[in-house]
């Protein structure tokens, strides 16, 4: 990948992380933690709805169709991201709180003024080894 692009893809990404947290923050989520690094993987953001901890998968386009990012949360990225969530609340030792993965598609088209947000509940369920610590 050439080094503009790689700067490019850092800040769209950023920008979009930055759009997705704002409009959590207006449906009353608390946020509590942003790009959360373990050994098992890499979580965009994580909020509290209520007393459920909400892992938040961000995916942004450029294109008109908000849905389409969504389509990149395959089986396999459901899998990285339960084991980045069970590590998670294994350290932060809220295994007995409830918890669940959204998705938060963002939309960012050359006309528009503001970023087309859609934010999928439940998006997946908990996938592979831990599945049951929900």
């Amino acid at each position: 990948m050439l080094p503009w692009r790689s700067w490019w893809r850092r800040w769209f990404g950023s920008r979009s992380e930055r759009a997705a947290a704002a409009f959590l923050r207006r449906i009353g989520y608390r946020l509590v933690a942003r790009n959360v690094r373990n050994r098992a993987g890499e979580l965009d953001l994580i909020a509290l709805d209520g007393q459920t901890v909400v892992f938040v998968e961000v995916r942004s386009t450029e294109q008109e169709s908000v849905l389409e990012p969504g389509e990149s949360i395959d089986p396999r990225k459901q899998e990285k991201l339960t084991r980045a969530a069970l590590a998670w609340l294994k350290e932060k030792q809220l295994l007995d709180h409830p918890a669940r993965f959204d998705a938060v598609l963002v939309a960012w088209p050359a006309q528009a003024s503001e970023p087309q947000i859609v934010h999928v509940r439940q998006a997946f369920e908990a996938v592979g080894r831990g599945q049951m610590y929900r």
